[in-house]
């Protein structure tokens, strides 16, 4: 519940204003997307997240999940996309707007 009061006192990037993070969380351990990067990248999944590297904005993340979608094929439709960028915006990056 205060991850939720963070984000609604926080100023979000545009893209992500509606969007809907109960589902962005249901959707990440649904796919076990945590579970992939873990067996990917160093820091137990956790070292994907740089955001002083290449996604350097709210628009790069969006289309790196968006990429994962494409990847993998898992039919998430543009609004679950959203979703997910949104949680990985609140929990790892932190865009504002």
């Amino acid at each position: 519940m205060a991850a939720a009061g963070a984000w609604a006192q926080t100023p979000v990037p545009a893209i992500f204003k509606d969007a809907d993070l109960k589902l962005g969380e249901q959707l990440i351990a649904e796919h076990k997307c945590n579970q992939c990067h873990a067996m990917k990248w160093a820091d137990d999944g956790k070292a994907i997240y740089r955001p002083k590297g290449a996604i350097d904005t709210a628009g790069k993340l969006r289309g790196m999940v968006e990429g994962c979608n494409t990847r993998m094929n898992l039919g998430l439709f543009p609004e679950e996309v959203t979703a997910i960028s949104a949680v990985l915006n609140r929990d790892h990056y932190r865009f504002g707007p």
